[in-house]
């Protein structure tokens, strides 16, 4: 019997790599085609009362380019994040309790009226975190670090679902998203995708995710409660092998 097909789509570094392997891990055949090349801008975060930081290729790429904490409140949206700036020997002021953009808005809302605030992060960034922080009184600056384009190289999932050969898709972005159906409409296959998928498992890392995947008509079968890869294939696999 073959093992099932299944679509990961991650940027093209290690990323795809290691998820490739855990795929592997778990008896199904990857489909690796990523989606996202990262573009870094050379830009560093300015200084500013507070520094939001919403990546780990954000983190990496501010360090990289000499940025360190100067009497800032550092803050992280999510663990991970949060984890790359502590491994890079920096303090960690603000984690929200609940990791997206909107929950330190909520967080950070009452404390930040008349200070400045440098969010530093992908091109593509929402705009949640700006127009919240600025409707709570702060002064928002935005750095962008790097812009997430898509490999000249990206597609193949894309065909294999058209002709429905897909037993499950990972999305772990919303640029992801994007840059998965762009491919299908520029080939005017939108309708021919969307029937491919019919009884394919899609899995999504985040609400934001999860959402980009609902506007395009789906709707995602999986979304693990943790903003972790390994629970996202793990569940998606199982989702497959129980159908």
């Amino acid at each position: 019997m073959p093992k099932p097909q299944v679509a990961v789509l991650r940027p093209d570094d290690t990323r795809i790599d290691e998820a490739v392997r855990y795929l592997q891990s778990l008896d199904v055949s990857p489909v690796a085609d990523p989606m996202l090349t990262l573009c870094p801008t050379g830009q560093r975060p300015q200084r500013a009362d507070y520094c939001i930081f919403t990546s780990t290729t954000g983190v990496e790429l501010a360090v990289e380019h000499g940025w360190y904490p100067d009497e800032e409140t550092v803050c992280a949206v999510g663990n991970q994040t949060a984890s790359a700036l502590r491994d890079s020997g920096f303090s960690v002021d603000i984690v929200p309790s609940t990791f997206t953009s909107t929950g330190l808005v909520r967080e950070l809302s009452a404390e930040v009226e008349g200070d400045t605030i440098e969010i530093a992060r992908s091109a593509h960034g929402s705009d949640v975190l700006v127009k919240g922080l600025e409707a709570a009184g702060a002064d928002v600056h935005e750095t962008q670090l790097y812009r997430l384009d898509r490999p000249k190289t990206a597609g193949r999932s894309v065909s294999l679902a058209i002709d429905g050969q897909l037993d499950g898709i990972l999305f772990t972005s919303p640029r992801i998203v994007d840059h998965f159906f762009e491919i299908a409409e520029e080939e005017d296959n939108v309708a021919a995708l969307k029937q491919g998928v019919e009884e394919t498992i899609i899995g999504a890392i985040g609400t934001p995710t999860e959402r980009a995947i609902r506007d395009t008509g789906l709707e995602a079968d999986i979304k693990p409660e943790l903003v972790d890869f390994a629970q996202l294939a793990r569940r998606t696999v199982q989702e497959i092998v129980d159908a």
